[in-house]
């Protein structure tokens, strides 16, 4: 079964191509996604790999140098759940108070 890596300090101008040719030293790669920044469409350094290797690919590929960078390859985790409603978190909040009418 193919698991999911991530790979983190990637070189900003790298091709999801040029990760896929890296991987593919140490077993076939099913896919590959650059994460981009969603304002600039620019990479955010870091992608996931999918592939079956994925020990060989930590073990092989971690610390490995690309265009001058180290690499980190690591079993990518699930992504933890966010809390809804952002804000104040459901608390009151900022409210002022009043007294009474004056007469």
């Amino acid at each position: 079964m193919a698991k999911k890596l991530y790979v983190g300090n990637l070189p900003f101008n790298t091709s999801e191509d040029q990760v896929k040719e890296l991987f593919s030293q140490v077993g076939e790669v099913q896919e590959v996604k650059i994460i981009t920044d969603r304002e600039t469409g620019r990479s955010r350094g870091f992608c996931f790999v999918e592939m079956e290797n994925a020990d060989e690919a930590i073990s092989n590929l971690n610390g490995k140098e690309l265009d001058g960078r180290k690499i980190t390859v690591s079993e990518a985790r699930e992504r933890e759940q966010r809390g809804g409603g952002g804000g104040f978190h459901g608390g009151g909040g900022f409210k002022k108070r009043f007294g009474p009418p004056r007469s």
